[in-house]
């Protein structure tokens, strides 16, 4: 999937300004370039922040908790003797 020619690329945007238009469809082509920017942009962002993460070895990683719902409480109070 992704090994598109030159004849099935040439279909599709045919297929594309019969659907949506020769006004529409380079509007849709800045949107998409922009949703694309963006989610690059936050990849780019969130690999960082964990290659960051990852070397730092001064702030200690912290352990999976559960959470102290009023159930986990209850068991957590010494009871009667």
């Amino acid at each position: 999937m992704g090994n598109f020619g030159p004849a099935e690329m040439l279909v599709i945007g045919v297929f594309a300004l019969l659907v949506f238009g020769p006004q529409k469809l380079p509007e849709m082509a800045r949107s998409l370039g922009r949703a694309i920017r963006e989610f690059k942009k936050a990849t780019g962002e969130l690999t960082q922040e964990l290659k960051i993460g990852l070397d730092d070895p001064s702030t200690p990683a912290k352990p999976a908790s559960k959470s102290s719902g009023p159930d986990q409480q209850k068991e957590l109070r010494p009871g009667p003797r």
